[in-house]
This record gives structure tokens, C-alpha cells and sequence, in this order.
């Protein structure tokens, strides 16, 4: 059976689910923390303890950090350099960093005609002002974030400029979309090799605008449009990462892209679809490593 590595978090749900589940079909068990590995160049080696990662038959990757940040950049170089020097990993390291960054995703999708909620980037407070007051009212969103955190909503009005300058004490780039109707949830469309699997719905608890687990949003099992899956699906073929969820809002203009997720997540589609991902994700690698 092959060796399987899996990058992520020691104690995080998903990360430890994945390595359980590979240990059960292959025997092998090495979850890897990516602060914890050593990438020498000049031999092209990387190691993980004892462990030369290069006699490894193959990386998934779950999990880069803890939370998002640019440093996570830094830690996909070194699984890219294992990559171009012919290892197999899921994803691509490179396709990773393509939506890791918000910015760089946002332009991808844009450029490519994604419906998307009206957005606007700067780095200048009065174009950001004249931006919120155009919106009504507006997300400010980090650039490095997941499950919400740091994102605020601003409102036209008096108090709008001190709160954009807030804001940008730490976040020096003003990614600002238009907040928009979203009947209190949005979706994760999940997508395994690029074949549509499932969607989950988080639902705000009524006295957040956010949908997030981490605001006491839920996760609820849904069936979205075909015209919802097919945007989705057009939304993360232009990444080409082999386990994603691609986060949509179905509006009363048509459904909206938020983003393409760098990994996806399992809990949502462990609790709203009784799916176990983690066994999917495992068996579709084992299958295209012995293809």
C-alpha cells in the first residue's frame, strides 16, 4: 500500500479525521504539522521529523495553518518544491496559494465573469468612504481569513471613516463588498476532482448577519438550483483543486460566488449530508494513485 502523508493541524478534527481514515485504508499514519517541517534545497529534501518526506508515495493537504495569513504562503512554497520535484500532492500546492490570498481568488473569479456581490479594493480611506456610502452598507473582509473572523460591516454615515480606519490599523489593503440579501444562509457547493458532491447550507441564528459556525450559524442540509451547482462549478474548475467548497449566496439577482475554498471543510458535510468527506477524499487519492 502506498505511503500517505497528510499536512495539517496535530488535534484539529479534520486534519486528525483524514489521517485516521488514510491509516484504515493504507496502514500508514503521518499526520505532519507544515511549522514542523525542514526543507533542505541543496539536497532536495524534506523532512518531518525522522521522516524523509520524499520517500513518501504522497501528500494531502488539509490543513496549512491554524489560521489564515501570509505566512501560509511561505509553507506552500516548500510543499511546491516537493511538488516540482515530482511528488504527488492533493491539491497542488501552487493551486492552493491561487485561492489562499482573497484578492488574488477575487481577481481569478472576476476576471473570468463570476457573478459576484459588487466589490471594491483600495488601500485609500476616502475611496473607501465614498465606496460604503455608494454600498449603503458594506463587508469589510481581510485577505487572510476564514470562518468569518475580522470581517465587520460598516454603514454609511457619520461614524463610517473612523470605523474604516480601524479597520485598516491591520489590514492595509480595504477589500470591501457590498452587503447583500442572502435569506440568511449561504451554501458550500462541495466539489471532490472536480465532480459536484454535495452542498450545505449555513444558517445565521436571526441575530447575526453572519453565517458562520463561529457567529452561532448552523449547518443544514439544502438542495440548490442546477443553475446554482453549474455556477459553482464554472467558480472552481478555474482553480483545479482536487477537494474544495465553493461558497455561494442564492440572491434575488441570481446566485453569487464569495470565494473558492483553499481546502473545504468536512464538518458541514459530515452534519448536513452524513457524508464522511474525509473517506471520500482518501479513496479518490488512492484512486488516482493507482491509476
Amino acid at each position: 500500500m502506498p505511503k500517505i502523508g497528510v499536512v495539517g493541524i496535530p488535534g484539529g478534527w479534520s486534519s486528525e479525521s483524514l489521517a485516521d481514515t488514510v491509516f484504515e485504508l493504507t496502514g500508514y499514519r503521518l499526520l505532519i504539522h507544515p511549522a514542523k517541517i525542514c526543507l533542505n534545497l541543496s539536497e532536495g529534501k524534506a523532512w518531518y521529523g525522522d521522516t524523509d518526506l520524499c520517500g513518501l508515495d504522497a501528500l494531502i493537504v488539509k490543513k496549512v495553518g491554524e489560521r489564515y495569513s501570509p505566512d501560509l504562503l511561505d509553507r506552500l512554497e516548500i510543499l511546491r518544491f516537493l511538488h516540482e520535484k515530482g511528488m504527488k500532492i492533493f491539491s497542488s500546492p501552487l493551486n492552493i496559494m491561487r485561492v489562499l490570498d482573497r484578492l488574488s481568488c477575487t481577481v481569478t473569479l472576476q476576471s473570468n465573469n463570476i457573478p459576484m456581490p459588487p466589490t471594491t479594493v483600495t488601500e485609500d480611506i476616502d475611496a473607501a468612504v465614498k465606496t460604503v456610502e455608494a454600498y449603503g452598507q458594506a463587508v469589510f473582509k481581510p485577505l487572510y481569513t476564514s470562518k468569518g473572523r475580522g470581517m465587520i460591516v460598516i454603514k454609511s454615515g457619520p461614524a463610517a471613516r473612523q470605523e474604516i480606519g480601524n479597520f485598516k490599523q491591520s489590514n492595509s489593503i480595504l477589500y470591501i463588498q457590498k452587503r447583500i440579501d442572502h435569506r440568511g444562509k449561504d451554501l458550500g457547493i462541495v466539489f471532490l476532482g472536480g465532480e459536484y458532491l454535495t452542498t450545505y447550507a449555513r444558517c445565521n441564528d436571526k441575530l447575526s448577519w453572519s453565517t458562520t459556525t463561529r457567529n452561532g450559524g448552523k449547518y443544514e442540509p439544502y438542495t440548490p438550483s442546477e443553475q446554482t451547482v453549474e455556477l459553482a462549478r464554472k467558480a472552481q474548475n478555474l482553480f483545479g483543486l482536487d477537494f474544495t467548497c465553493v461558497d455561494v449566496a442564492e440572491t434575488d439577482e441570481g446566485p453569487m460566488v464569495f470565494e473558492v475554498s483553499a481546502f473545504g471543510g468536512f464538518r458541514g458535510i459530515q452534519t448536513a449530508s452524513g457524508m464522511d468527506a474525509a473517506r471520500l477524499y482518501a479513496e479518490y487519492v488512492l484512486k488516482r494513485l493507482n491509476s
